[in-house]
């Protein structure tokens, strides 16, 4: 009976404090103007306005997308591939041995010429050896080029599309081309049809990222893309509950105009077209310099930052959250923008479009003949020479 007592206080009290936890943050004066609350966000007279429960519907539509880019991938990218001259090259995976594959995953994947010698002897084969089994073990770590084409190809269909789209819903808005409009009336502003399904898109699909995220390809910029994925939801959730979603469509359409570009480079990049590769390359360069180093600071963040005072003298502290994201995806504008000059510096000098996200796949002249020697401990270093696909990977 005291147990019961005990579990029935404990299951109240959380109760209490999950309820006091979402008092606190609906709280009126986090999201809305002085005098406000969210009884005047009820649709009324043709008004009809963001409610943060239609946000829900963002993890559904995440798998919808996640199905269209499964049947994507599978039937419009690899026929594609293929016909841009694309293989799909099997790898041949190094003979099993227990003692390089412990030492592999637990001390290092690239050991040093004098462990190499150590490893060889406690394997009793060469040396020679000993370095192919690590460079098709470290080659296994990485993504084939299709696998790469294939991702490159999904995202390049959703930038694009929401690029047509998005340009479609905003051409006849004032405040596309007046971005003072995008407060005028505010927070009354009604929620068109057009809005709702961009966010949900939008949304749904930073949403798909964050999901496959253990299984897309992983670059030297990994946990830069996570901070940017969750800053975009968070963004673009916020903004959806505080109805900034007039401004909300502008930053979106203003980050995809450019992202497009980058994956179509990649995907011509994987084909080995290398001048078609560099001219949408340096065209991806000069759209994200425009849209990330001078739109969005000079045009979005003058009108988050500057613009809501004349509104309002006492700014909510959604101003300061919303604000602090913007600024921080403005910081990843400047690390991109970093990578992206230092590879257009090389192109430029050394005619190397290279990105140093990536690791390469190694060169792999070891036949299966060859190898079976690092599994049975024999010294032999005849056989023929084979070579995988080496590519630079972007």
């Amino acid at each position: 009976m005291c147990l019961w007592s005990l579990t029935a206080t404990s299951e109240s009290s959380m109760a209490y404090i999950l309820k006091t936890l979402n008092s606190w943050f609906w709280w009126e004066n986090i999201w809305m103007p002085i005098n406000c609350t969210w009884a005047d966000f009820v649709d009324r007279e043709g008004l009809v306005f963001p409610k943060p429960h239609q946000l829900y519907a963002t993890i559904p539509y995440a798998f919808v997308l996640l199905i269209i880019r499964f049947f994507s991938e599978r039937y419009v990218a690899i026929p594609l591939a293929k016909a841009l001259g694309i293989k799909n090259v099997r790898r041949v995976k190094p003979q099993p041995n227990p003692v390089l594959e412990s030492y592999f995953r637990e001390c290092s994947r690239q050991p040093s010429q004098s462990e190499i010698k150590g490893l060889a002897k406690k394997c009793n084969c060469t040396v020679h050896l000993v370095e192919k089994w690590f460079r098709r073990r470290r080659n296994l770590e990485i993504p084939t080029v299709l696998r790469k084409f294939q991702e490159a190809f999904w995202r390049f269909s959703f930038y694009l599309t929401s690029s047509i789209v998005g340009f479609i819903f905003l051409y006849d808005k004032p405040w596309f081309y007046d971005i003072w409009q995008t407060w005028v009336g505010y927070p009354f502003q009604t929620l068109l049809p057009s809005q709702y399904w961009y966010y949900m898109a939008e949304i749904g699909f930073y949403w798909s990222l964050i999901f496959t995220l253990g299984i897309d390809i992983k670059r030297k910029d990994f946990m830069a893309h996570v901070v940017h994925h969750l800053a975009a939801i968070g963004l673009m959730s916020g903004s959806w509950c505080g109805n900034y979603v007039r401004v909300g469509t502008l930053v979106m359409f203003v980050h995809d105009t450019a992202d497009f570009w980058l994956e179509a480079a990649k995907m011509f990049n994987y084909a080995r077209w290398e001048k078609t590769c560099n001219i949408l390359f340096i065209i991806f360069s000069i759209a994200f310099f425009i849209t990330r180093m001078i739109l969005f600071p000079f045009w979005i963040l003058r009108a988050t930052l500057y613009q809501p005072t004349y509104y309002s003298t006492t700014p909510v502290i959604a101003y300061f959250l919303f604000n602090g994201m913007l600024l921080t995806l403005q910081g990843l504008h400047l690390y991109w923008g970093y990578l992206i000059f230092k590879i257009l510096k090389r192109f430029v000098f050394l005619k190397d479009l290279k990105d140093d996200r990536s690791d390469e796949e190694e060169e792999d002249s070891l036949t299966d003949t060859e190898e079976e020697s690092t599994k049975s401990g024999t010294k032999n270093s005849s056989g023929s020479s084979k070579h995988l696909l080496s590519s630079s990977h972007h």
